[in-house]
């Protein structure tokens, strides 16, 4: 008499499962790799936005006095933004502006390096310029080779 064997029960091979670990391996690194650039591109716009914020409330503070050459971010600031002069550390302002100023700026926990400087364009029109800088990696600046990003924002004004 002939003795039948039982079906297989629809187990997996070892191979089944290590090609199935293999293609969940892969699919969690990816997913893993897409969340942390997604954090990272996040960071550098919130960072850029910040510093466009900054530049533009510079250039319009400088902008709406009367006389442009007393404009001291730090103290007319005062305690509401956290702002001081850069000291040990020397921009060159464009050709044919005069610097007025480097500043840091902390916002965000991150330090945001502004110089303000001007040129005068015609008979009682002036151009302010307002360069921020600032770092991904949030690493003191020393020179202008430290800096990975910059906004840059200009507008005129009649004095």
């Amino acid at each position: 008499m002939a003795v039948k064997r039982p079906k297989s029960a629809g187990a997996f091979t070892l191979i089944e499962v290590i090609a199935a670990i293999l293609i969940l391996s892969i699919a969690v690194l990816g997913t893993s790799g897409y969340r942390y650039y997604a954090a990272l591109d996040a960071r550098k716009a919130t960072m850029h936005t910040t510093a466009a914020g900054i530049g533009l409330l510079l250039c319009e503070s400088w902008r709406g006095l009367s006389d442009p050459n007393t404009f001291n971010p730090d103290t007319y600031f005062g305690s509401d933004l956290a702002i001081a002069p850069i000291t040990g550390f020397t921009w060159s302002a464009y050709e044919g502006f005069t610097p007025l100023g480097g500043y840091i700026v902390v916002a965000d926990g991150c330090d945001y390096y502004a110089l303000l400087s001007w040129k005068d364009v015609g008979t009682g029109l002036r151009a302010l310029n307002v360069v921020v800088a600032w770092t991904y990696r949030g690493q003191v600046v020393t020179s202008i080779a430290d800096i990975d990003k910059s906004f840059e924002l200009t507008t005129y004004t009649s004095y």
